[in-house]
């Protein structure tokens, strides 16, 4: 198989943890350099971005991104997981009923920043021991909060002790503790009965593919056809295109001048990234303003 560098944007079956696609993948493609680019947990479901190859040094660039998920709620019931995988630890009594424009009230309340502790049972580590390691032998400590974003709560459902939402959020946002506390919004046990990850920063469900799809165009030749290219993740930037002389002193990983380029800006803007090409459109790295006429490396990908 030819050297492979760029994106796989693998759908993430209910039943594995993020560590499982990963290695799962390293034996369908037989290679080691791979990641993924930010945890699911293994009742959920959806995008999981994976990088491959030199695309690897974007695996904390794609972790920065907007993500946006699906989530089901169960009122009347708390777990120690705050999800459905977890004990149930206190019940509301009686029967319950969502009022729906509480609800809708109380999601909205979540919109903007928010201050978030962190669940016990997540991989967020305290004097290099896990929550969830802690959490299993029935040790709870106290968690400073986080600082999180949700930039859009949308209501896709509402029934008398359920609901459905789509959230558009920052990453490190843990859905399940926002469930939980709408819940507490409504004074209502609460947790996350499903998850479903629909987005990662440029990369969406529709376009995700299962393992077994992705060894199946191996088994094909066809692979190529879903390795997305490292520059598709940095879009954003501007591109620009070295003149064939200069192309060595690039590769080398030095500085470059605006008269390196063929259509290089009279200067270069302060704090600006730019997509390095070769003279034959080959995309070799990004740079980074050093000064008005020079750019130095941030990642190379040779």
């Amino acid at each position: 198989m030819a050297e492979i560098n760029g994106i796989v944007n693998v759908y993430k079956e209910k039943g594995f943890t993020s560590h499982d696609v990963v290695a799962k993948l390293r034996k369908i493609l037989k290679i080691k350099k791979i990641g993924h680019t930010g945890t699911l947990d293994p009742d959920a479901t959806g995008v999981l971005p994976v990088c491959i190859g030199n695309a690897t040094k974007l695996c904390d660039l794609i972790m920065e991104k907007k993500k946006e998920y699906i989530a089901d709620i169960k009122f009347g019931i708390q777990t120690d997981t705050g999800d459905l995988s977890g004990k149930i630890i206190a019940k509301n009594e009686g029967e319950i009923k969502l009022d729906k424009k509480k609800f809708i009230n109380a999601c909205n309340s979540f919109v903007g920043e928010y201050d978030q502790i962190p669940p016990m049972y997540s991989a967020i580590k305290i004097n290099g021991k896990k929550l969830y390691e802690l959490a299993r032998e029935n040790i709870e400590v106290e968690r400073k909060s986080r600082r999180v974003n949700i930039y859009d709560i949308e209501i896709l459902g509402c029934g008398s002790d359920t609901a459905k939402i789509k959230v558009l959020c920052s990453k490190g946002t843990y859905i399940r503790t926002l469930c939980e506390d709408i819940g507490k919004k409504l004074s209502l046990y609460a947790v996350m009965s499903e998850l479903v990850r629909t987005r990662s920063g440029y990369f969406y469900i529709e376009d995700a593919l299962k393992l077994s799809e992705i060894e199946r165009k191996v088994l094909d030749n066809t692979l190529d056809e879903i390795i997305i290219k490292p520059d598709f993740v940095l879009k954003k930037h501007e591109k620009l295109v070295l003149k064939e002389e200069f192309e060595k002193i690039m590769l080398n990983g030095n500085p470059l001048f605006t008269d390196m380029f063929i259509n290089a800006p009279g200067k270069f803007e302060e704090g600006k990234c730019y997509r390095i090409y070769t003279f034959n459109e080959e995309f070799k790295a990004l740079y980074k303003t050093d000064s008005d006429y020079k750019i130095k490396p941030e990642k190379m990908f040779l």
